[in-house]
């Protein structure tokens, strides 16, 4: 079992190891977008079945919304590697961002207000 404390950088790292392995390597960004698109819908099936109003068929093997947003996130770092972006600084920057822009967006908890 890995470390439960793995960076993003160390994950992506990882994930860049075992696409290293084959021949083919990373695919075009647009076959990425279109498996990413694929792995959402397959997620979306999972949290329907779990938190909507359509159940599993009988004969449907089970899966787990917990594996499908690793296969989720595997894709994504498959795509970020490719186009070589870091994780991490896209993480930092998204959280500058709404920790800027959303920061009175939602009732707080601690009652601050944008007045």
């Amino acid at each position: 079992m890995k470390d439960e404390n793995q960076s993003l950088h160390s994950m992506q790292e990882e994930v860049d190891n075992y696409i290293q392995q084959f021949k083919t390597g990373y695919f075009s960004p647009l076959s990425q977008m279109a498996r990413l698109t694929e792995e959402v819908g397959e997620l979306a099936r999972e949290i329907n079945h779990y938190y909507g109003e359509k159940p599993k068929k009988i004969d449907e093997k089970p899966k787990t919304v917990s594996e499908e947003l690793g296969d989720v996130l595997f894709v994504t770092m498959i795509m970020a590697n490719s186009l070589d972006i870091d994780l991490t600084e896209a993480f930092q920057k998204n959280m500058e961002k709404f920790n800027q822009r959303d920061k009175y967006r939602f009732e707080r908890k601690d009652g601050q207000t944008n007045d």
